[in-house]
């Protein structure tokens, strides 16, 4: 019987976890760059029950992370010179403040004190890129292939890279990856480029994700009605006098 607790337990805590990620995609639905969370599920370990050597008891089920929605989002027009948006499947680079690498599609780019070339929270776009003193923002240029020019001399290159399995990305917070031996080193993209005076939105679909939730509570209601069925049989068996 407490077999039956277990299950209902791990499935309650398994939509728990699709809870979580469908309020991080919806707490993410106007960020640039943004990918969605793909949340799987898998049954946890069987194990032969006490009600015959043929029959199975299973412990419950299990979610995980497996990946991000690799679908390209809408770009949006913002005619700001530092805005980028990158199109096919590939990332730029930037450097955390802890020195490592990491990846990101979130192209709103601005300059530091030092007129670097930063993501929003002043991660140095790499390899880096200084605007000279004196040169406005209107006269930066970003080509397609990521070659950046201040009024009309290059300064540097934005790296455009991907790795050959997306979905081993470890999502690190504000829109930045880590790259892991699930995905992949990091290498040259093919076929990826950049839009000056844009960016891309994110591609997280509000209906989609509606859907889920609707789903998830039911599912979440069933195991919490489970439990409930449960206590009343152990609490009716253990009134029962031998």
């Amino acid at each position: 019987m407490l077999e039956g607790l277990y299950s209902a337990a791990s499935g309650m805590e398994a939509q728990q976890q699709q809870f979580d990620a469908i309020s991080g995609d919806m707490a993410n639905l106007d960020t640039p760059g943004y990918q969605s969370t793909i949340v799987g599920f898998h049954d946890l370990l069987y194990s032969n029950g006490n009600y015959g050597s043929n029959v199975a008891t299973g412990a419950g089920t299990a979610a995980q992370v497996v990946g991000h929605d690799q679908t390209q989002g809408a770009i949006q027009q913002t005619n700001q010179p530092l805005d980028v948006a990158v199109q096919g499947q590939g990332f730029f680079e930037v450097r955390r403040f802890d020195g490592s690498i990491g990846l990101t599609r979130n192209g709103h780019l601005e300059l530091n004190a030092k007129r670097q070339l930063t993501n929003q929270v002043g991660m140095l776009v790499q390899p880096p890129i200084t605007i000279p003193a004196g040169v406005p923002t209107n006269q930066v240029t970003i080509a397609a292939d990521g070659t950046v020019a201040a009024a009309g001399k290059k300064v540097g290159k934005i790296s455009l890279v991907d790795v050959p399995a997306p979905d081993g990305l470890v999502a690190d917070g504000d829109g930045v990856f880590s790259a892991t031996t699930a995905s992949g080193a990091i290498r040259a993209a093919k076929g990826t480029t950049l839009q000056q005076g844009a960016l891309e939105g994110s591609n997280v679909n509000l209906g989609d994700e509606m859907a889920k939730m609707e789903t998830a509570q039911q599912e979440y209601a069933m195991g919490s009605q489970a439990i409930q069925y449960q206590g009343q049989m152990l609490s009716i068996a253990n009134q029962i006098k031998p």
